[in-house]
């Protein structure tokens, strides 16, 4: 396969973080006919299209795979140009998956740094269950996710565990529960915060603490962490939260932990592209990837989620 045009492979990244032809020639400071003009050689010479052009955009599957490859060249040259004492270019954003509790905990903090240092990241926020599609489509270099098998082309490192505990408001309690504690009956009318669609720490913590298989649950769904802790605080009813997300409403008494012997134990880890063997071979410094990486397993809080060796 003959050298792909990098220009056209920037017009394809931005139409994929615009959502459009005309967003995508601001972000490059070119025309829309400029960026359609690009879009099109790379079609030909790659001999299939790779972008269906619906609203919103879609890529085919030969552009998911020229997506991954246009990513890897933004990162390696954002590593070339920091190698050689360069300037690095702003709109070289580093797109990363995570999911929302760790977002709302510990990432910033252990980003920061490097924030510090001129990266540009950009965070993409989704269930740690499938933050990993997102890596395997092209769409972001590196995620924090459950799997814990690298993907092909991708190296692993394990970050964490996140404890997930059951959590209601006092009055909750109080009201709905009864001091004998959840069972088994409650199911029927005890509903229970859910993030979203995807979340099934509730089921989960459910199976566990009732010895429940697959529990049809009420759910009230609220899809931010912060909010989500929130709403189990002002009685919508049980929460599974992360430990960091609620410790300090547990210690004032704001929140009430539910059979505090049973929690879900949630495995994090960092998976990324694997460039650094490209350009770093031979030196010393740790390639961008690398570095998200490294932040991020430095970061993690001692007394927060429990380090995985």
């Amino acid at each position: 396969m003959k050298m792909l045009d990098p220009a056209a492979l920037d017009c394809l990244a931005a139409l994929v973080d615009e959502g459009s032809f005309e967003r995508a020639a601001h972000r490059l400071a070119i025309t829309q006919s400029a960026v359609s003009q690009r879009l099109r050689a790379l079609e030909m010479q790659i001999g299939q299209p790779l972008v269906v052009r619906s609203r919103p955009l879609r890529l085919t599957g030969p552009g998911q795979v020229l997506l991954r490859y246009a990513r890897q060249l933004q990162a390696l040259r954002s590593d070339v140009a920091r190698d050689l004492g360069e300037r690095i270019d702003v709109e070289d954003r580093v797109p990363i998956a995570v999911n929302a509790d760790s977002l709302a905990t510990w990432v910033l903090p252990a980003l920061q740094p490097l924030v510090d240092d001129g990266i540009s990241l950009e965070l993409i926020v989704d269930d740690q269950d499938f933050t990993h599609d997102w890596l395997r489509e092209g769409r972001v270099l590196g995620c924090v996710s459950t799997l814990a098998e690298a993907l092909r082309g991708c190296r692993v490192t394990p970050l964490c565990t996140m404890r997930y505990v059951a959590v209601a408001s006092p009055a909750f309690v109080e009201r709905m529960i009864g001091p004998r504690g959840l069972s088994h009956r409650h199911l029927a009318q005890v509903p229970f915060v859910v993030f979203n669609r995807k979340d099934d720490a509730q089921a989960q913590w459910v199976e566990r603490a009732l010895d429940l298989p697959s529990p049809r649950l009420l759910q009230r769904y609220v899809p931010s962490s912060e909010a989500y802790v929130q709403a189990v605080e002002r009685g919508w009813g049980i929460g599974v939260a992360a430990w960091p997300l609620v410790r300090s409403r547990v210690e004032a008494g704001q929140l009430q932990l539910l059979r505090p012997e049973v929690h879900v134990p949630v495995d994090l880890h960092w998976h990324q592209w694997k460039l650094a063997d490209a350009v770093s071979a031979g030196t010393a410094r740790p390639g961008l990837l690398e570095r998200i990486g490294a932040a991020l397993a430095a970061g993690v809080p001692q007394d927060g989620p429990a380090r995985m060796s």
